[in-house]
């Protein structure tokens, strides 16, 4: 009885802590957020909805203008019109990095895949060399 009556007591100070997404009662670690690796989850998911969608947006860009360069250019390097890139649907404002020579050319990447704007709209399409950073 008095056991009883102790935990009664112990147990009416102590609040009851709840999950921070369902609200279900949590048990065990006094610092756990989450009832479950699935409650966890969708919490994070919901936080992060808005940075995640613009992300999704960017790397799908990203992913078609490598994948149209890669099927231009299967042999390593191949000039190509401006026009016909753009028919591809190649969007000339999103690539991974810049690779500046030292003759002042400047090659634009999307990941191994790059090009390099000549005259006349044309463009060199070229593989990413181990020495090119």
């Amino acid at each position: 009885m008095l056991t009883l009556l102790l935990e009664m007591a112990v147990n009416k100070g102590m609040e009851e802590r709840k999950c921070a997404e369902c609200g279900d009662a949590l048990h065990g670690r006094k610092d756990k957020r989450f009832c479950s690796d699935y409650c966890r989850n969708t919490h994070n998911n919901r936080l992060n909805e808005d940075a995640t969608k613009y992300m999704r947006r960017i790397n799908n860009i990203l992913r078609k203008n490598r994948r149209i360069l890669s099927q231009m250019n299967p042999d390593g390097k191949k000039t190509v019109s401006g026009i016909t890139l753009a028919e591809e649907g190649f969007n000339f404002h999103y690539y991974t990095n810049i690779y500046e020579t030292k003759k002042g050319g400047v090659y634009y990447f999307c990941y191994e895949q790059g090009y390099l704007k000549m005259d006349n709209d044309t463009y060199m399409l070229v593989h990413k060399q181990d020495y090119v950073k």
